[in-house]
């Protein structure tokens, strides 16, 4: 089972990439990002990726131009998030067969995402947006849209989000910070995911 969960591992270094990764797909978390403003990321991505890359969806953060595009696509990754919306980026991504998820705000943003083809949205900082603010917004986007709230979002919140029409969540600091070692991520992700299938039924 699948859940839509990302985690977000800002920070890691390649040599306990292999390792966080396993602990968290073990637990549950099959979606992983790794910012490119960490140490060597794209090799965390090739790494991750050689290791874990048929079970689960690998890729990069931070992503913010299409030569970063390219390069998480020969590391292997599939997965392409930024922290704001750029067409140009959004559509290299897609014409390189990975799946973008582009930081929006807006309702210009969101849309502007979708008709450069996103794959999904990563609704950021969704603190600032609020439950109201998404309950807002999904009134006005096309049903089918994935919307993945990132920033302050937490498993205490998942089913308050949820019900205003998340898709998934992206989680950073709650899963993984630097230096922590795999056990104690895997114990979070085992958390997080006995939250969200708690409040997913």
């Amino acid at each position: 089972m699948s859940r839509p969960l990302i985690a977000i591992l800002r920070g890691i270094d390649p040599s306990e990439a292999v390792e966080v990764a396993g602990a968290l797909i073990d637990a549950g978390i099959d979606r992983i990002e790794v910012p490119l403003n960490s140490p060597d990321p794209i090799e965390s991505v090739r790494l991750m990726a050689a290791a874990f890359g048929d079970a689960a969806l690998i890729g990069a953060g931070t992503v913010l131009t299409t030569a970063q595009v390219y390069e998480v696509r020969a590391a292997g990754g599939k997965l392409v998030v930024s922290p704001n919306c750029d067409p140009r980026v959004i559509a290299a991504t897609v014409a390189a067969g990975l799946q973008s998820f582009p930081g929006v705000l807006t309702p210009s943003e969101c849309f502007a995402a979708l008709k450069a083809g996103a794959t999904g949205l990563k609704v950021f900082p969704a603190f600032q947006m609020g439950i109201e603010g998404l309950k807002a917004l999904r009134a006005v986007l096309p049903v089918e849209t994935q919307v993945y709230m990132v920033g302050g979002v937490g498993p205490r919140d998942f089913g308050a989000w949820l019900a205003a029409g998340a898709s998934g969540f992206g989680l950073g600091t709650s899963l993984y910070r630097p230096g922590d070692v795999s056990a104690d991520v895997g114990a979070r992700a085992r958390d997080t995911v006995a939250a969200y299938d708690e409040v997913a039924r």
